[in-house]
């Protein structure tokens, strides 16, 4: 009753920024680890006493808090490349893909981005369009911020055709520590731009692949949020002020 009064003295704007950055919507994925950990700290709070349970409430509040599923406000705009990845801009890069990406030629842009354990780890779509490729490589678990995680180890691949008519992949890659990959969309699947597709447990990086030309609007060590950094455009405005001059 106390708390409800106090809400209701404060403006509608802070009590919607207050909810939305407290009481943050948890993923699915995360209830079995959330259930399996506050288990854990009865169990040790009951058999080796408080310090124990202390610390298990720690570790709880902390898988609580990795599972964490804010909602994202998504640009939208078909030339944009969106973020699909909340951490650090790891690398950027002129790369040849990988053979199993599916993607031809080798005028790429590579755009890495590390996520640490307590990044968020919901996936999203950069880009709206059509997947028409995945594919899953069983390999090690080397640290994701390594060059080599790329190609050795353990990751799944999306490659898309935007509906602006460029084809593109973005590629989850395991890490260290996280050794399970969540993927809920399959070939044929349309995504929207800033679309939820899939998790990566525990600490890891995604691989961003894009054809040039394109204008990268993030730089080296710069954090993103996915669903909302604008990484790159295909259609900057430098080009839209020549369209129009011309």
């Amino acid at each position: 009753m106390v708390c409800n009064k106090i809400l209701e003295s404060y403006p509608v704007s802070i009590i919607a920024t207050l909810r939305s950055t407290v009481f943050v919507p948890i993923h699915p994925a995360g209830y079995p680890f959330i259930f399996l950990f506050f288990a854990l700290t009865t169990a040790l709070g009951f058999f080796l006493g408080s310090i124990p349970l202390f610390l298990g409430f720690v570790l709880s509040a902390w898988c609580i808090y990795f599972f964490r599923n804010p909602v994202r406000y998504t640009p939208q705009n078909n030339s944009l490349v969106i973020s699909p990845a909340d951490g650090r801009i790891l690398s950027i890069s002129n790369s040849m893909p990988p053979p199993d990406i599916g993607l031809k030629g080798d005028e790429w842009t590579k755009i890495s981005i590390f996520m640490s354990v307590f990044d968020v780890h919901v996936n999203r779509a950069p880009m709206e369009g059509k997947v028409i490729k995945k594919f899953y490589f069983p390999g090690s678990f080397f640290d994701a911020s390594l060059d080599k995680a790329s190609e050795k180890n353990e990751r799944l691949g999306l490659t898309m055709k935007s509906s602006f008519g460029k084809r593109i992949a973005f590629v989850q890659i395991a890490g260290l520590v996280a050794r399970r990959i969540l993927c809920k969309v399959s070939e044929g699947d349309n995504l929207k731009s800033g679309e939820q597709y899939g998790l990566i447990r525990f600490g890891s990086r995604v691989d961003l692949w894009l054809p040039k030309p394109v204008t990268c609007k993030v730089l080296v060590g710069q954090r993103t949020y996915a669903g909302e950094t604008i990484l790159a455009d295909f259609e900057s405005l430098a080009d839209i002020g020549k369209a129009r001059v011309e």
